[in-house]
């Protein structure tokens, strides 16, 4: 292989890793993933304002509110990876479901839409310092994250 394919399998299965490891619930490994500052923006599906957090506060969030449901799927697809130096864009098709036993709704809340991470590349390893997430289309019980929240 050569080093740019090389560096584009790098940086497609960072971006995968974020996915696998919340699935699993695999925090440290997911901390070790991000950049020291991660601008992270998934204002189309909240609202707001992007916010800039440390790799910690990344994952005491995600904990506290993906930590709550029975089980999620995060699916990665359609991964395509522009390398310039030492900087890099991913971006990619996804679909995440959440699923919740709960006594009333629905216990599945699905979501979809496109990821574009910016990532760094530090020494071997490549970093995700932005997370730009869009949220395009979404099915079921969107009251599930707030119900999982409360379940931590």
């Amino acid at each position: 292989m050569s080093e740019s394919v090389e560096s584009k399998y790098a940086v497609a299965e960072t971006c995968t890793r974020m996915a696998v490891h919340v699935d699993r619930r695999e925090w440290k490994q997911l901390r070790d993933l991000f950049a020291d500052k991660v601008l992270l923006d998934y204002t189309s599906l909240n609202g707001g304002e992007p916010v800039q957090l440390t790799p910690q506060e990344i994952v005491d969030a995600w904990a506290a509110t993906l930590g709550g449901f029975d089980a999620t799927q995060h699916l990665i697809a359609n991964q395509l990876v522009e390398i310039d130096g030492d900087h890099a864009v991913c971006t990619a098709s996804f679909q995440a479901t959440h699923r919740l036993a709960t006594a009333h709704g629905a216990p599945l809340w699905t979501l979809g839409g496109a990821y574009r991470w910016e990532l760094t590349r530090t020494g071997e390893r490549w970093l995700i310092d932005t997370v730009l997430m869009t949220a395009t289309w979404g099915d079921g019980n969107k009251d599930l994250p707030a119900r999982a929240a409360g379940r931590r």
